[in-house]
């Protein structure tokens, strides 16, 4: 258990509660769920420009990460699609993947097909089912997908102002603008307390709260003296108690409470929005196509992590269909921005492309 660790190592509630944040994120899941201290260790065993358990904000937002892929994908000779929706993945007779069909009919050919959409999407919709081992098919429908986060966007006109650090003068941003800064944290009891009333079927009355806002550190993403802030915050139940739909008005219900939590923080937040985009998990399914809206392709539980990621005997980044491999956060070793899932699978996928 996360708590117990935490509790061997520090006494400071508040740190302890910062640091169980990693370890419950993206997780239906509280710090005194078994297992969770993994979830903690996965977000801190990488590093960042030789700093170990490093993040970073991407210089011109997530999308510039897409677009440096893009850019070298390009410049070794490929083709790239946007906006056409795979509709199936093309087998030969052999039974081998031999490229995909296209919405629009177009046939895209290939000798192998990667795929980073979800398991659940490639191998429950891409993939013609009667090619598939039944018990594959069925673990990979019992993959829990559970996701507890709501991701609002919003633009400010100004820098948020925090009673425990407020403002300079001249509204440069301080160095904890910089930062990810977590609120709702002052005990991990308020963390498993946001968790029990999600597991209910209701949002969270103080929702854990992480705030970072990259216009500090990236002024681009703004109009001068404007900002943009990121708003991670959980839990949020995909599905409502009583069978509720997340419509207008239980999004901006949960909004306003999460506003609310900040304004207490940072008086004059709420007057300083001028526009938010509320993504709840099955906003984030639907627009994404993130199963459950969880931002891994399936949570980071023991019983789904390493051999058994997405299920047993398939944890090597190759399907049961013949050149067609897997690459996305459904595979090793999961969720996160670090392109690991990726570079493993092209090796194997490079490694049988010499065999052909």
């Amino acid at each position: 258990l996360l708590g117990q660790i935490l509790d061997q190592w520090f006494e400071s509630e508040p740190l302890k509660a910062t640091l169980a944040t990693d370890a419950v994120i993206g997780a239906m899941a509280s710090p005194h769920t078994p297992g969770s201290g993994y979830v903690l260790l996965h977000h801190v065993m990488g590093e960042l420009e030789g700093q170990r358990g490093a993040w970073g904000y991407v210089a011109g937002g997530m999308g510039a990460l897409s677009q440096a892929i893009a850019c070298a994908a390009a410049a070794r000779g490929a083709h790239i699609f946007t906006e056409k929706a795979v509709c199936h993945v093309l087998l030969g007779k052999d039974g081998r993947a031999q490229g995909v069909v296209l919405q629009d009919g177009t046939e895209v050919r290939s000798k192998l097909v990667l795929s980073n959409a979800s398991p659940q999407i490639t191998f429950l919709e891409l993939t013609p089912q009667e090619k598939l081992p039944k018990d594959f098919v069925q673990r990979i429908q019992q993959v829990d997908t559970r996701s507890p986060v709501t991701k609002i966007n919003v633009a400010v006109d100004r820098l948020p102002s925090f009673l425990a650090a407020p403002n300079a003068h001249d509204g440069r941003p301080l160095p904890h603008h910089q930062c990810s800064i977590h609120l709702n944290c002052e005990g991990t009891h308020l963390l498993h307390q946001a968790f029990t009333e999600a597991t209910h079927g209701h949002p969270s009355s103080r929702p854990m709260i992480e705030l970072c806002i990259p216009s500090a550190l990236d002024p681009g993403l703004a109009p001068q003296g404007c900002h943009v802030v990121s708003l991670f915050t959980q839990y949020t139940p995909s599905v409502l108690a009583g069978g509720r739909p997340w419509d207008e008005q239980a999004r901006n219900a949960y909004a306003d409470t999460v506003f609310d939590c900040i304004e207490a923080y940072a008086p004059g937040f709420k007057a300083s929005v001028i526009g938010r985009d509320i993504l709840t998990p099955p906003d984030l399914e639907r627009i994404f196509g993130l199963p459950g809206g969880n931002i891994f392709h399936g949570g980071m539980s023991l019983d789904q992590l390493y051999f058994a990621r997405p299920a047993p005997s398939y944890s090597g980044y190759r399907s049961p269909i013949p050149g067609l491999y897997l690459c996305g956060s459904g595979a090793h070793p999961g969720g996160g921005v670090m392109g690991a899932a990726g570079r493993n699978a092209a090796q194997v996928a490079l490694k049988d492309f010499r065999q052909l």
